[in-house]
């Protein structure tokens, strides 16, 4: 059996930013060396590590998920060109081969075949074990994730702040701009120009975002583009038809479209508010983020260039305001509407202030935002899918009517509660279970009760909470923790001599478990 297999419906990339190649061979400790398979487009620098993987499995194959630095000692390498081919057409990134202790040098067969290929083999000396690599790259990603979480939020607050500004529209496109570190432009209909921040790109990229617009754009037509953005060829005669659908329906333009021209990433996306306005940007880089920032922009020049709503629009948040200071759901049903409606609950790191609270808002698309300081809420309309957002933890409702918000607001709150306890970033409104029907502070005096043993020590603490997340396996808890699944073993032995418990009783751990959300 391999050492270790991925979960059956795992996702096809991880949620965090991949790690170049480069990034770990510049690492010392590691004492890695690239021997063969360099690829010509990119060099090292363009392989990016999305997995760590583990197996001495003849064909790794059926393990693979794509984007794996593939660990092995070679033990049983048999068909070195057999097995560097199954590793590329299953998407790995690179192969580490550990030099003990089977193989005293890296084969010469598996050298020529990954040099071939252009598969990147790298030399595992014997004093790095490979759960020092595995560790290393799970490192260097949460730095990348550290450093995404805070450009997107540094750049979401940049953002509403600029919309705050006398002339909103161009300061937002040119805060776009020198966060996305290249050019954003605002689209008429027509392809016209209405607006443009950044260092423009070639002729060329300019061309390429009009021909993008035209594929996001609502209008079914629309004049040529001016030359200062875009002279594409004729765009196709409106939009497509469903296929099987009736006569004279058309199909709905995505909202957004990508391209590349000459390593330039361009995007385009359609604005809200039913104006067949058009964003675009350029960028030389694709950081990490990026999409997300765009995303923030879209939705508040939107709302920026939307018609102006009047006495509609203060009187949707007069009715929030009112809702939210505890006025009867069936008073604001009229200046609400039927609904649905969901309700979102936000905290982050600090307390919020007003234009962390309007960046969020402006994120998920609605304007009706209230906060007290410590916890965001957030009304939107419509039942639509609510995503994660970088540096916040959200509790979010199921969808409700106007007269169901009360207790939407109650199951959103419960919501963010359940996930700052799993220290997930999002939690969404589920049915009512035990711990839905605990009262939070009398759960967390009985979880410092029953956790009192082990609450001097952090390390038995979390390891005791990630053996219970993973179902009591001590392979994915160890490498969870980055620490010998000995070590985890020794820990959970002292736990429940400690705590006084038998551990592989399930009544124990559904109540450890409880605790340990409420700890």
């Amino acid at each position: 059996m391999p050492d270790s297999t991925a979960p059956q419906g795992a996702p096809s990339a991880p949620p965090t930013p991949p790690v170049p190649l480069t990034a770990l061979l510049a690492r010392e400790d590691l004492g890695l060396r690239l021997v063969a398979g360099v690829p010509e487009s990119g060099g090292a620098e363009g392989v990016r590590i999305q997995w760590v993987h583990t197996s001495e499995m003849a064909d790794p194959y059926p393990y693979l998920l794509g984007g794996e630095l593939l660990l092995t000692a070679g033990v049983l390498l048999k068909d070195p060109e057999m097995y560097a081919a199954r590793v590329v057409e299953a998407g790995g990134a690179a192969i580490g081969f550990g030099v003990a202790p089977v193989y005293d040098t890296v084969p010469d067969s598996l050298v020529a075949a990954c040099e071939r290929r252009g598969l990147p083999l790298l030399e595992v000396p014997p004093q790095t074990p490979f759960t020092a690599i595995a560790r290393a790259v799970w490192g260097l990603m949460a730095q990348a994730r550290l450093r995404e979480v805070r450009r997107v939020s540094e750049a979401q607050q940049g953002l509403a702040g600029a919309a705050a500004r006398p002339d909103p529209v161009p300061a937002v496109l040119q805060q776009l701009a020198s966060r996305l570190g290249g050019w954003a432009v605002l689209l008429a209909p027509d392809g016209s120009a209405l607006h443009v921040a950044g260092r423009a790109p070639s002729r060329e990229a300019r061309e390429a975002v009009g021909r993008l617009a035209r594929v996001v754009s609502p209008e079914p037509g629309g004049a040529e583009p001016a030359d200062d953005t875009a002279a594409p060829p004729s765009r196709a005669a409106g939009a497509q038809a469903e296929p099987g659908a009736p006569a004279g329906t058309t199909r709905r333009p995505p909202s957004s479209a990508t391209d590349t021209v000459r390593e330039t990433h361009l995007a385009a996306y359609a604005l809200g508010g039913g104006q067949g306005l058009v964003l675009g940007v350029a960028a030389e880089g694709r950081e990490p983020g990026g999409h997300t920032i765009a995303g923030v922009a879209v939705v508040l020049l939107s709302l920026l260039t939307a018609p102006h709503q009047g006495a509609d629009a203060s009187g949707r948040t007069a009715a929030l305001v009112r809702l939210l200071l505890g006025g009867t759901p069936a008073e604001v049903v009229r200046d609400l509407g039927p609904g649905p409606w969901t309700v979102v609950h936000g905290t982050r790191p600090g307390q919020p202030d007003r234009i962390a609270a309007s960046a969020l808002g402006a994120a998920l698309g609605s304007t009706l935002v209230d906060t007290d300081g410590e916890t965001v809420r957030i009304l939107l309309s419509g039942d639509r899918r609510i995503e994660p957002q970088p540096g916040w933890t959200l509790g979010v409702s199921a969808p409700a009517t106007a007269e169901e918000l009360g207790t939407a607001d109650t199951a959103a709150a419960r919501a963010l509660r359940r996930a700052e306890a799993t220290r997930a970033p999002l939690a969404r409104q589920r049915d009512a279970g035990l711990g839905e029907l605990v009262a939070p502070d009398e759960a967390a005096v009985h979880a410092r009760t029953l956790l009192a043993p082990v609450a001097d020590s952090p390390a038995l603490a979390e390891t005791l909470r990630v053996w219970l997340s993973l179902h009591g396996s001590w392979d994915r808890t160890a490498v969870a923790l980055g620490v010998h699944r000995n070590t985890v073993r020794q820990r959970i032995a002292r736990c429940g001599t400690l705590l006084g418990v038998d551990l592989d009783d399930a009544d124990v751990r559904m109540e450890l478990w409880f605790a340990l959300r409420y700890a």
